[in-house]
C-alpha cells in the first residue's frame, strides 16, 4: 500500500504542477475524472476494467478553448529516453477524444512535455504490436514543449 501512497502523491503533486503552470499561462483549470469523485465511488470504480477509470485529470479553458489534460509522471526515463503510457490509458484517451471532438486531450510528462493520444498510438505502433505489452513507449525526443503547446504569451499552439 505504501508503495502506490507514494505514487498517488508524486502523481497529485505533479497535477498540481501542471496546474499552475496552466494558470500562468492564463488558463481556469479544474479538476476533472476519477480524482473529483468521493473515495467510495473511486475505490469502487478500481475494481472494475471500465474507462472511466482512466479520465483525464483535469480540463482548463482560455477564452473559447477547452482542453482536458491527464498528468502522467515518473513515466519517462532518462536512460531510455522514451516515456511509457499504459495501453489500457491510451485506448481511454483515444475512446475519449473520439467522443470530446472539439475537447483536444494531453498527455504532460513529468519534464512538462507534451503528446496527444493520437501521437502517443502513432509513434508507438499501438495497434501494430503483440497485445501482451502493457505499455507503449514513445521517444522523448518526439514530445512538445510545454510551452508549444499552451504558449507562454496567451496563445494556444496546435500541436501536429
Amino acid at each position: 500500500m505504501a508503495d502506490w501512497t507514494h505514487r498517488k502523491a508524486i502523481g497529485d503533486q505533479h497535477e498540481q504542477h501542471v496546474m499552475h503552470e496552466l494558470e500562468r499561462r492564463g488558463w481556469t483549470v479544474h479538476p476533472f475524472g476519477q480524482g473529483t469523485y468521493p473515495p467510495a465511488v473511486q475505490a469502487a470504480l478500481r475494481l472494475t476494467d471500465s474507462p472511466l477509470r482512466q479520465l483525464p485529470d483535469m480540463i482548463a479553458a482560455r477564452g473559447a478553448q477547452v482542453v482536458c489534460l491527464d498528468a502522467k509522471t515518473s513515466l519517462g526515463s532518462s536512460d531510455s529516453h522514451r516515456f511509457s503510457i499504459s495501453r489500457k490509458s491510451l485506448l481511454a484517451g483515444l475512446q475519449f477524444t473520439a467522443i470530446a471532438v472539439s475537447v483536444p486531450l494531453y498527455y504532460v510528462f513529468g519534464d512538462l512535455r507534451v503528446l496527444t493520444p493520437a501521437e502517443v498510438a502513432s509513434y508507438s505502433g499501438y495497434g501494430h504490436q503483440h497485445p501482451g505489452g502493457s505499455y507503449c513507449l514513445v521517444s522523448t525526443r518526439q514530445a512538445h514543449y510545454f510551452d508549444d503547446v499552451f504558449g507562454a504569451d496567451g496563445g494556444l499552439r496546435r500541436v501536429g
